[in-house]
């Protein structure tokens, strides 16, 4: 018993409008970074660009400030591609398909040791 063509229309549908959403939020994070910046009258190109801190982006955000912006958009941009295998990893073992869910699997293992190397962690 195969997968209907439905099921595989609705599943890419979904995938499909993850990537949409993600890169939609995306530009508007940056965009909102830049236009704050710009508005502060600083330039997005200028050095001194304060480092990732994940602690921090809370209360970047809540003060208004261009670095929360931007680093909020550079994570989504980031993770975009990953919450899409996830999702896919989640379809597919609801379809029962165990092939693409190994695989699916794989490519977040590798996603996640990529992280954690660049991390230093790993």
């Amino acid at each position: 018993m195969g997968v209907q063509r439905s099921d595989r229309v609705d599943l890419e549908r979904g995938l499909g409008r993850l990537l949409t959403t993600g890169t939609y939020l995306t530009v508007v994070l940056v965009g909102l970074g830049v236009a704050v910046m710009v508005l502060g009258g600083r330039s997005p190109l200028e050095p001194g660009f304060p480092p990732f801190d994940p602690a921090r982006l809370p209360a970047d955000l809540a003060a208004g400030r261009a670095e929360g912006y931007l680093w909020l958009g550079i994570v989504v941009a980031l993770s975009t591609p990953a919450a899409r295998v996830g999702a896919a990893l989640l379809g597919y073992a609801g379809r029962g398909e165990r092939t693409m869910v190994a695989v699916s699997a794989a490519v977040l293992a590798v996603i996640a040791l990529g992280v954690l190397l660049a991390l230093g962690t790993g």
